[in-house]
């Protein structure tokens, strides 16, 4: 009975690729993308229990087990850099989110198409602005000599502020950075959404009575539910891994900024550049997949209750 059941999947298979080849020879190209970038490269988990040596390669290497677990979870830095990352990406993802939508809105909302179109190009430019020059322009802005806001500070009577030594201010400075590169990028998912929204609905309302605000809150925001809960699930996915190249590239090796701008990457970054050890680096990014595995997981599982179409599977 089940080799008959076998033949009859591997038949549907068949037949199956047969009706629709042009369709599976169209996404062949992206499969083997996907399987050569995506999946191979997943092999490379064995190095994180090896001591690794490039000359001797993955067969030649001594295994090691979890020893090179041990260098991150017995040091002292492992609870904050680990801290650090999910309390700044949950920021991330908590302002990026909230600016895209309400930008996406106040966009939809805009009659005239070329005002729309012109504003839509303004604010997606910050995407394309590598972190290195926004760098230069951060130092620009925040040097405590010369720095564009110490000068305006000093204008209006207050002490100047030196931001590179001042741990505290930021968080807020790179989640303000963060919304101001991404935000407008993220528009465009959201303002694809509400393209899809029913004008019906609009037209309903607006014989009842509704006003544009009325409209927003109770046709546009929860019709846009089910994408931003699928987002947060795909962010979610990724909070235990730093923006290494934002955070270097805005706070480099600046140790008076540690204590509220070291993350994960970053540290494993200056381990590897000081100790040349792919084991422990290599330990610790299985560590942040496998964390973000299963918060993935959980979080899905959470959304099922609320929205059935918002979750991964």
């Amino acid at each position: 009975m089940e080799q008959m059941k076998a033949r009859g999947r591997l038949r549907s298979f068949i037949h199956e690729l047969a009706v629709n080849k042009y369709l599976y020879l169209m996404a062949l190209p992206g499969l083997i993308f996907v399987l050569i970038f995506n999946y191979v490269p997943m092999l490379g988990i064995y190095v994180a229990f090896l001591d690794f040596n490039p000359v001797k390669g993955l067969t030649g290497s001594e295994f090691v087990g979890l020893r090179n677990f041990d260098f991150f979870f017995s040091g002292l830095d492992w609870p904050k850099v680990t801290l650090n990352t999910i309390y700044l990406n949950l920021l991330f993802i908590l302002g990026e989110i909230l600016s895209a939508i309400v930008l996406a809105v106040i966009i939809n909302e805009i009659s005239g198409k070329w005002f729309k179109r012109v504003t839509q190009s303004v604010i997606i430019l910050p995407f394309f602005i590598s972190w290195a020059v926004v760098s230069i322009f951060m130092i620009a802005l925040l040097s405590s000599d010369g720095g564009i806001i110490n000068k305006m500070l000093e204008a209006m009577g207050f002490d100047p502020v030196s931001f590179y030594s001042s741990p505290e201010v930021w968080p807020g400075i790179l989640i303000a950075i963060r919304i101001w590169k991404s935000a407008g990028y993220g528009t465009i998912i959201y303002l694809a959404a509400m393209a899809g929204i029913n004008n019906d609905l609009y037209e309903s309302a607006r014989i009842d009575g509704a006003n544009r605000l009325q409209m927003i809150r109770h046709i546009t925001l929860p019709l846009m539910k089910s994408i931003t809960f699928l987002l947060v699930l795909l962010a979610l996915g990724r909070v235990f891994y730093g923006d290494f190249g934002m955070i270097y590239a805005l706070v480099g090796d600046n140790s008076f900024l540690y204590p509220t701008t070291d993350v994960i990457d970053t540290f494993v970054y200056r381990s590897l550049r000081t100790l040349g050890d792919f084991g422990m680096a290599s330990a610790v990014g299985l560590y942040q997949s496998v964390m973000g595995l299963i918060l993935i997981l959980i979080t899905n599982r959470i959304v099922k209750f609320y929205d059935k179409d918002a979750t991964i599977y």
